[in-house]
């Protein structure tokens, strides 16, 4: 693929970059590039239904209807009706609360009726630092029981950022996690450390048989691709059986990538983006052997948690891929030709930093923001 036709002007490059080296959540550009927020659309309104989040990361639907978001500071609060009911989980596990860390996804086992598992994934405070960790527990009313650690990334590191982390399951019910490169760049590349990986595993932790590296010697079994930023966006596609993840770039070059067994996505050897203090990073776009982002970002938007929109509610956005940019502050709306990217609107521009994007389970679409922290609820129109 010839990534040159995906590139957004230059020009644009300056008003993005304008984080500190090394975070990827940049603040928000300039208030003249971008429009006012647009609570008035052709296809849907938006309905804010809470505005005192603290740093939300994802959401989940219990199968009662109560809908749980996680705050990157370790609450999980509790909703019904599209109202916050005063309540939070109790018994979470302790978060490495510093700089990127923290509570981050949350998601039910496919089999949660049966079996009552809700995954969370963290930022852990272990010996030697922190490290992305994955939990699971049960419920009994809002007490968290039965607390399994059930993946811990090795090694752990000292740094605060780059965490990753979304969880995601497929139809044969195998559960995939991201996992950021926390800044050790090369080592990304390497089969020994679990950093800047995508993760397979049974929903108990377990390596699967079939994963591509499991049977080779020092390397992570859970390990099913290779080569990451930071990816904070993933989600399945049921009816193509495709796998998709955003991830952040450095200064531009922020990544949509179809996520296939094996595969190797280059970094930090080949990106579209460059260093934070201008200097260049990679001579190379392209290599060998090195799979080419469906989609690439320049200047960077932030991209971090995503939906696949397969509601009839929205019926002019099925199969398309809602995408949280934190950074330009909207919602990318990614129209797909099967595994090609075809073109791209911003929604609810200026609205907030866009942590995430999910689909409830009757097929309303939901976001929440930080700066400020809100939860709202696109409402197609004639609903």
């Amino acid at each position: 693929m010839n990534k040159s036709l995906f590139f957004l002007p230059a020009l644009l490059a300056a008003a993005a970059a304008v984080a500190p080296s090394g975070t990827p959540d940049r603040p928000a550009p300039p208030a003249t590039l971008v429009a006012p927020a647009d609570s008035v659309h052709s296809d849907f309104t938006v309905e804010k239904l809470y505005e005192n989040l603290n740093n939300p990361w994802g959401m989940a639907w219990l199968p009662d209807g109560r809908l749980l978001v996680t705050e990157r500071a370790g609450q999980i609060l509790v909703f019904k009706d599209d109202k916050f009911t005063g309540e939070k989980l109790s018994g979470v596990p302790e978060v490495f609360n510093q700089g990127q860390g923290g509570l981050l996804d949350i998601q039910l086992h496919p089999d949660h009726a049966q079996n009552g598992w809700i995954y969370i994934s963290y930022a852990k405070p272990v010996p030697g630092g922190a490290t992305t960790a994955l939990t699971r527990f049960k419920l009994q009313g809002n007490q968290v029981t039965e607390k399994q650690d059930i993946f811990e990334a090795k090694p752990a590191l000292e740094a605060d950022y780059h965490f990753g982390s979304r969880i995601v399951f497929d139809k044969d019910k195998f559960l995939f996690l991201s996992v950021g490169e926390r800044g050790t760049q090369p080592k990304v590349l390497l089969l020994d450390n679990d950093h800047g990986k995508v993760h397979r595993m049974h929903d108990d932790g377990k390596a699967p048989k079939d994963n591509p590296f499991v049977n080779q010697k020092g390397a992570r079994p859970t390990i099913w691709t290779l080569g990451h930023r930071n990816p904070q966006g993933m989600v399945y596609d049921a009816a193509s059986n495709r796998l998709w993840a955003v991830e952040h770039g450095p200064k531009g070059g922020d990544e949509l990538n179809l996520i296939q067994k094996g595969k190797n996505y280059g970094w930090p050897k080949t990106s579209y983006g460059i260093n934070y203090d201008g200097t260049i990073l990679t001579k190379n776009k392209e290599l060998p052997g090195i799979e080419n982002p469906v989609r690439y970002w320049v200047p960077s938007i932030g991209p971090c948690g995503m939906a696949l929109v397969t509601s009839k509610r929205y019926p002019n956005w099925q199969g398309n891929l809602l995408v949280g940019a934190l950074a330009f502050q909207h919602v990318a709306r990614v129209q797909l030709d099967g595994a090609k990217y075809n073109t791209e609107e911003k929604l609810m521009q200026n609205l907030g930093r866009f942590r995430h994007v999910a689909q409830s389970p009757d097929g309303y679409l939901y976001a929440v923001t930080e700066g400020p922290g809100q939860l709202v609820k696109l409402m197609p129109k004639g609903q």
